[in-house]
């Protein structure tokens, strides 16, 4: 990244291993593309309502529709559908099987959720088995499965995913091989894909301290997929992370548009004018009644997203709530970053002790993140462990040595002033 005389950033293009090879003008599931499938659906099973098949065809149109808005209604249309072509059809219906079994993902029912996908062989299948267990915090079981599906077909999404397995457990140089591999792979019709691979391996630079690199890749997902949510979410904190609180605004703005992202977006802004040092509780309460509607709308994991807001806002009346609320997301989902904030909260209340089991046990999956590293220090330096916290440190700086107190604070790891 270099800047001009006038002091604007210009952005070096993506290496040419990263850059899109394909067409920019192909179309993926839209939501009209979408809406044309679910009509069609639907006047074949009012044909045919005992028909299972076509019940669960529309039942995986009703999820697709979920996935690009993002509204809640479609998951229980979806859910009901599935369930429907399974009383119509009983056996031999793995795309209604499928359907539920995505549906438990998103309400953050894994254990569930990896029940029904393992009733189901392939690719499809094993995608939901090793993102379930990767948020269970099986990185182990999670990684054979992550094996099984490059052994069946190296493809963009495997390779992905192994990826992911493989970053969670520290393991970046792997990691970084696999999403490698990964774009080497993609086709055409797998722009979707294509962008969130170019997301993940950004990230993967962005934990190491290696902005330009994330940004670069960032700006082509988004080249690819224009608003493509993790992208905008990624770039607006990388911006927050360099200062840039204009830019940043912008990408929160753009995010906000989305509503699955919405409150999440939200909370960025309202963290941007917490950090230019403005008056925010406006936009700290629109961002927690927006969490607090998705919570009460349906149950598809949006604790944690609270739990953390309440935490960085800062206010000491929160914290019980955020422990209950993290207490109860636990149960079920148990990754490095979850632990992280259940650590925070019980750090904000004093509960060292227990503070510790919880970042020692994200730690032991393995994972190599500077800001767990630093809660960790914080958490050993309040328990009188100065040679324990600074070895953390230690890690920290050797990940990422421009992270700091100051980077904390504005990727929201830490209660803003």
């Amino acid at each position: 990244m270099t800047a001009t005389p006038f002091g604007k950033r210009l952005i070096a293009r993506p290496p040419s291993r990263y850059a899109y090879p394909f067409s920019l003008s192909l179309e993926g599931d839209n939501q009209q593309t979408v809406e044309s499938a679910i009509a069609s659906y639907q006047g074949r099973v009012q044909q045919h309502p005992a028909d299972g098949l076509d019940r669960a065809a529309l039942a995986g149109a009703y999820l697709k529709m979920a996935r690009v808005t993002g509204a809640a209604n479609w998951y229980l249309l979806a859910e009901q559908e599935a369930r429907q072509s399974l009383t119509n059809l009983p056996f031999n219906n793995d795309g209604a099987v499928m359907v539920l079994a995505e549906i438990a993902q998103a309400k953050h029912e894994f254990a569930e959720a990896v029940r029904l996908a393992e009733q189901v062989s392939g690719a499809k299948s094993l995608t939901v088995v090793v993102t379930s267990k990767l948020a269970m915090g099986q990185l182990a079981a999670a990684e054979t499965a992550a094996d099984e599906m490059v052994d069946f077909v190296p493809s963009l999404g495997s390779l992905s995913l192994r990826g992911l397995t493989r970053m969670a457990r520290g393991d970046h140089q792997g990691a970084l091989l696999d999403f490698q591999q990964a774009i080497a792979a993609e086709e055409p019709s797998e722009q979707r894909g294509s962008a969130q691979i170019r997301t993940f391996l950004g990230r993967l630079y962005a934990e190491q301290g290696k902005s330009e690199q994330a940004e670069q890749l960032y700006r082509e997902a988004l080249k690819i997929v224009p608003d493509y949510p993790l992208a905008l979410l990624h770039l607006a904190q990388l911006e927050t992370r360099s200062g840039d609180y204009r830019a940043a605004n912008r990408y929160y703005s753009q995010l906000s548009t989305s509503v699955a992202s919405q409150g999440v977006a939200l909370q960025g802004i309202a963290r941007i004018r917490s950090l230019q040092g403005k008056a925010a509780e406006a936009e700290w309460q629109s961002a927690e009644t927006v969490l607090r509607q998705q919570l009460d709308d349906n149950a598809l994991g949006h604790r944690r997203d609270l739990a953390h807001l309440l935490l960085e806002r800062g206010r000491d009346r929160d914290v019980a709530e955020a422990i209950a609320l993290m207490q109860t997301e636990t149960q079920n989902r148990r990754d490095a970053e979850t632990l992280d904030i259940l650590a925070w909260a019980l750090s904000r209340a004093g509960r060292w002790q227990e503070a510790q089991a919880a970042i020692r046990k994200a730690l032991d999956q393995g994972v190599r993140n500077a800001g767990i590293l630093y809660r960790a220090a914080e958490i050993e330096t309040a328990l009188s462990h100065p040679d324990q916290a600074e070895k953390y440190i230690r890690s920290a700086q050797a990940l990422d040595p421009s992270f700091d107190q100051q980077t904390r604070q504005r990727l929201g790891l830490v209660a803003q002033k």
